[in-house]
């Protein structure tokens, strides 16, 4: 049982959501009412009504919320979660404040990860579990990582996630004709099936297949800037990834799944650092007939903090120098102890603004520049 608290002006009137029975509650001090189900507090400023509400526990919800996201996260991310839930109740509010940021990245769909959020906050709570306190590496990792994208973000990117791992990019490419016409011609091609022959008498391929039957080719990553791809020829391991790697390339295969070779899509991936693009090397590319740019300015806009371009760049930094001249044309002030409006008006000479502008307009220029003048 959850207790939920609504204050209330003490001049409204109130309302017994229990019984359905409407009455008034008086400016009065020190005035209760109880029933059986709720308490009402009357004080000089207002009502606060107290409503006993059997709510899902955090830990239900938090379960939820997880289930709802794609890649089985309830699977690999439901320990953690109870884990932590358990271990909060017995440590000190600092150390939860701490812990906050990082336990809310679980719920951001990975495809918006830096690193694995899971292992970071796995390694925190073991050292809390062994009664040691967070490290310098935790405390540094939770320092820098930022808060976790908005939930318009995160629905969008949980969506992606859930076409991705269905393999269904239609939302945001118009044909798939080309990718079918490629599957056709590669099915049933005896070189190909020849060539997967070899490769299964020469290793036993099912040691690296995924429990769906699954083998992937090596993932490239952005700009093309792989790391060292070293093969030694006395691992097996290495052999067949290379082998592996070969026959993909000769294909455009992003892997086989038991016997049937997947041919690259056209595909469209959002990142943590951004949207890319991949263009199978066989695609004749039309980019006015094969992608929906509409769809994916969309898919990409809900992370970009606002309009950008020449004007608005200018704009800025005409606003940041306009932000420092005040800082110390503030400092000034105070040290003239102007107030009302001597102040504004030494303000607005100083800025170059006409006497008659807004105090509003200074307010904000101060407001949107806070944080970096605290730094």
């Amino acid at each position: 049982m959850t207790s939920t608290r609504i204050l209330l002006p003490s001049y409204q009137l109130g309302f017994n959501l229990h019984e359905g029975r409407p009455y008034t509650m008086r400016r009065i001090a020190n005035f209760k009412a109880l029933t059986a189900f709720d308490t009402w507090i009357c004080g000089t400023e207002g009502i606060c009504l107290f409503i006993a509400v059997p709510m899902k526990s955090d830990l239900q919800c938090d379960l939820k919320k997880l289930a709802s996201l794609a890649f089985d996260r309830i699977d690999w991310g439901a320990a953690t979660i109870q884990r932590y839930h358990a271990i909060t109740p017995k440590l000190d509010a600092a150390t939860i404040q701490a812990l906050r940021g990082l336990y809310l990245w679980i719920f951001v769909p990975p495809t918006l990860w830096p690193f694995n959020i899971q292992d970071v906050l796995d390694d925190c709570l073991l050292a809390l579990e062994n009664r040691k306190k967070l490290n310098a590496n935790h405390r540094l990792l939770i320092d820098l990582l930022p808060e976790p994208p908005s939930d318009a973000v995160c629905a969008a990117a949980a969506e992606h996630e859930r076409h991705v791992q269905t393999g269904n990019y239609e939302a945001l490419l118009k044909t798939q004709a080309k990718y079918a016409q490629h599957e056709l011609a590669i099915r049933n091609d005896p070189e190909l099936k020849r060539q997967w022959a070899a490769i299964k008498d020469a290793f036993d391929h099912r040691k690296y297949a995924d429990y769906k039957g699954l083998i992937r080719r090596r993932m490239l990553v952005e700009r093309n800037l792989r790391p060292s791809i070293p093969v030694n020829l006395s691992e097996p391991g290495d052999v067949f990834q290379a082998a592996f790697d070969a026959f993909c390339l000769r294909w455009n295969l992003y892997g086989m799944q038991h016997d049937d070779p997947l041919p690259l899509k056209l595909a469209v991936n959002l990142t943590a650092y951004g949207t890319m693009i991949h263009i199978p090397s066989y695609w004749s590319f039309d980019p006015k007939r094969d992608i929906r740019w509409d769809a994916l300015a969309k898919l990409h806009r809900v992370r970009v903090p606002g309009r950008q371009g020449a004007a608005l760049a200018e704009g800025l930094a005409e606003r940041i120098q306009k932000a420092e001249k005040l800082r110390h044309l503030d400092q000034e002030a105070r040290r003239l102890r102007l107030k009302g409006d001597q102040k504004h008006k030494f303000l607005c000479q100083g800025l170059g603004w006409n006497v008659e502008t807004s105090p509003k307009r200074i307010t904000r220029l101060r407001a949107e520049f806070k944080s970096c003048e605290a730094a």
